[in-house]
């Protein structure tokens, strides 16, 4: 299928052959009949790709910042893979449309194949053939309602959320400040609600659009006409609200607010504009001012928006789905149109020349609609239709079907599960330079996703189909790099069918989980896995510990981890669905420590504050070893984020966040001061496990003690609950 994206490095255009979506569980398939052009954050998304490197930083000083904290966490290398590999890729775009279901996913019930929906949201409505769209982000179009006009649910929506917002009350009088698409549909609202709506806009077109479509005057902001109008309709006295429809970087629509609102009125920002608010001016009149985020509550909530939980209607009577639906219905009722709005009607093969026509000025538009081609509905109305816990360590058993051989020196054939940050900038940059590795297929859940690794690393194929990736005949490995709750299934699916497996950690977020994976290499036979577990294979740690030497007595090992806190927002913290955060990354931990120990630990002890994410886990070895490891989220910033200690026999082996090692014995070594990147391992451990998976040798890290530091960290967990050290027993 075709789809629009553009390249934010080098502001490129495209209409992108990418594969289709599947269709997931909680959503519906939707086919394409008409999306809209947002002509304000859209054309300023295409402008900002446009901008140099400095413009672009100087545009979002937010991801500047985020930037200097990765340099500070991840070294430079590591952040510029990871900042050009974004920047480099294809984005998205469109939020707006309208079409016809054309597949059904499982756990929906309330439409069917063939119905018309309105379809919301930047990662979900996107101008493509076809989209995978939640439930929550779709609602069935009203009969009578023509698709092209249901296709402006999303941006009605959003101007919905704004007048909502302010409050509205019959008779009040309202200023909207910029014509655009949303100020235009913010008007048009306040006037079915029963407010006299004054407009400003420095274009003469828009105002007069504004006035036939109901407004009481319009005008340019910068002349006396819209405070005339003001002054006249209010009586002298102001405004009750204003909502704040423009964008660009003038300070002029806060400050108009300010002269025109009324003592106590409210101020409803909308748009994207500079918010320099005069304090004198604000506090004199003690002006109210609001925030209206996007299309109403539910946005930026993945358990709303992708997991289909909504909000009870009599907490929450307007959320994202509600306001789509209202906003539906005010069109079918003829309350509110839009048909004047619309500009142009572009065919979908000529949206790269739209969408540079619009920035060139040459188009001229307020609202601007794609046509899909292919079967969809016509341009008419639609119809209708308590004692100390003990953990078992499953007894690794290997039996059943052999893995197919391969021949040792043809190139060995690797499969991506997943392409999200962590793939594209720390295991496939290595890869695709790798002699020996040819990249078959990426299959990712998002169509561009797969379609931007094919692009930048030289898959063969990209996709979203996971069956067809599983049951291909010629891929050697599969990586596993989806999210955590994915990963146990995944790997034991990959091992059924023959495959060597590299999986991300963690290897499984359950005891059950875990034991279905070593179920799954006794059934088959296969036993060629691979868990993340990278720092093992940092040059620093190794050459560290070679220098230490052997030891003959117990050691004591310390190792802080000052993890930090996590953006809001981050699926990291869904710990519902995918584990909590140690849950995840504390595997890294706890088998550093274990070969550093060269054993696997028989109890874990962990404590933390009540409500708080900070921990401590006490593993325990079978020669007397223990390893303290704490797992902080409450440290400075700038502080390292991984620093080690073991001590043993009158030696110290210290290790400052892989840039600097030391070993203090009779001899003292210091590594160097200044390395060339903070090496954590990932090259190594990727050449170990490509190496294994070609000449058919040991898989770099033995089974056994995979699935001893999962169940240790899976341990933690239980042991955080009872209060008491959790014994890992060794099954029979």
């Amino acid at each position: 299928m075709k789809q629009v994206v553009q390249n934010y490095k080098s502001g490129e255009l495209a209409l992108l052959d990418v594969p289709v979506p599947g269709c997931k569980p909680g959503g519906v398939l939707v086919r394409s009949a008409f999306s809209l052009i947002s002509t304000g954050t859209e054309l300023m998304k295409v402008s900002e790709a446009g901008m140099s490197m400095v413009g672009k930083a100087r545009s979002r000083p937010d991801q500047v910042a985020k930037v200097m904290q990765s340099v500070a966490t991840n070294g430079v290398p590591a952040t510029y893979r990871k900042v050009m590999g974004k920047l480099d890729s294809y984005t998205p775009l469109g939020y707006s449309l309208c079409g016809v279901v054309e597949q059904v996913g499982p756990g929906i019930d309330d439409v069917k194949v063939g119905d018309l929906v309105a379809c919301a949201g930047n990662e979900h409505a996107l101008h493509a053939e076809l989209n995978w769209v939640p439930k929550n982000l779709y609602t069935p179009v009203p009969d009578g309602l023509a698709p092209r006009h249901a296709a402006f649910g999303t941006v009605g929506s959003i101007a919905m959320q704004g007048v909502r917002q302010g409050e509205p009350q019959l008779g009040e009088v309202a200023l909207v400040i910029g014509l655009g698409l949303i100020g235009q549909l913010v008007a048009q609202l306040l006037t079915a609600s029963g407010v006299r709506v004054v407009g400003a806009d420095p274009d003469p077109a828009r105002c007069a659009l504004a006035e036939r479509l109901g407004a009481a005057a319009c005008g340019d902001p910068a002349s006396a006409a819209v405070e005339a109008a003001v002054a006249e309709l209010t009586d002298g006295h102001g405004v009750d609200q204003v909502y704040l429809a423009a964008g660009g970087g003038s300070n002029q629509p806060v400050e108009l607010a300010a002269r025109l609102c009324r003592d106590r009125g409210r101020v409803v920002d909308i748009g994207k504009c500079r918010l320099d608010l005069p304090w004198n001016a604000y506090y004199e009149k003690e002006l109210d001012v609001r925030f209206s985020r996007s299309y109403g509550p539910g946005r930026y909530d993945p358990a709303y928006e992708l997991e289909g939980r909504d909000y009870p209607i009599g907490y929450v009577r307007w959320t994202e789905r509600r306001n789509l639906a209202c906003f539906l219905d005010l069109l079918a009722r003829d309350r509110v149109d839009v048909e004047p709005l619309i500009s142009h009607v572009a065919d979908f093969d000529d949206a790269v020349g739209t969408y540079q026509r619009l920035k060139d000025g040459e188009l001229k538009a307020v609202a601007v609609l794609f046509r899909y081609p292919g079967p969809g509905p016509a341009d008419e109305p639609a119809e209708a239709e308590t004692p100390a816990p003990t953990v078992t360590v499953p007894r690794v058993r290997r039996g059943g079907k052999t893995p197919a051989t391969r021949l040792a020196h043809a190139p060995v054939r690797i499969a991506f599960a997943g392409a999200g940050n962590y793939a594209t900038s720390m295991l496939l940059p290595h890869l695709a330079q790798r002699d020996g590795v040819e990249l078959s297929t990426v299959v990712t859940t998002t169509a561009l996703s797969a379609a931007n690794a094919k692009r930048k690393f030289g898959f063969d194929r990209a996709s979203t189909d996971l069956d067809a990736m599983l049951e291909d005949k010629s891929v050697d490995a599969v990586f596993v790099v989806t999210r955590h709750s994915s990963h146990a299934e995944l790997t034991r699916r990959a091992l059924l069918a023959g495959k060597a497996v590299f999986v991300e950690k963690p290897l499984a977020l359950t005891e059950d989980e875990l034991a279905d994976v070593l179920a799954a290499v006794e059934e088959s036979g296969n036993d060629r896995l691979q868990v993340g577990f990278n720092r093992r294979f940092a040059p620093l740690l190794q050459e560290a510990k070679q220098r230490f030497g052997a030891r003959s007595g117990p050691a004591n090992l310390r190792y802080l981890v000052n993890a930090g806190r996590l953006q809001h927002g981050s699926w990291y913290l869904q710990q519902g669905t995918e584990g909590s955060r140690f849950d995840g990354e504390g595997g890294h931990f706890i088998d550093t420590a274990s070969w550093l120990l060269d054993a696997d630990p028989v109890s874990v002890y962990a404590t933390a504050a009540p409500g708080n994410e900070d921990l401590n886990v006490v593993l325990r070895y079978p020669d007397g070893s223990t390893a303290t490891i704490s797992y902080v989220t409450t440290g400075a910033a700038g502080f390292p984020k991984e620093t080690l200690d073991l001590v043993a026999d009158g030696k110290v082996l210290r290790l400052d966040d892989f840039v600097r090692a030391s070993v203090h014995s009779r001899k003292r070594w210091v590594s160097s001061r200044l390395p060339k990147a903070r090496d954590k391992g990932q090259n190594a451990e990727l050449a170990a496990f490509v190496r294994a998976v070609r000449t058919g040798g040991p898989m770099p890290v033995p089974l056994e003690s995979l699935a001893a530091t999962t169940a240790a960290t899976l341990a933690v967990r239980t042991g955080l609950a009872g209060g008491a050290p959790v014994t890992l027993a060794r099954a029979r």
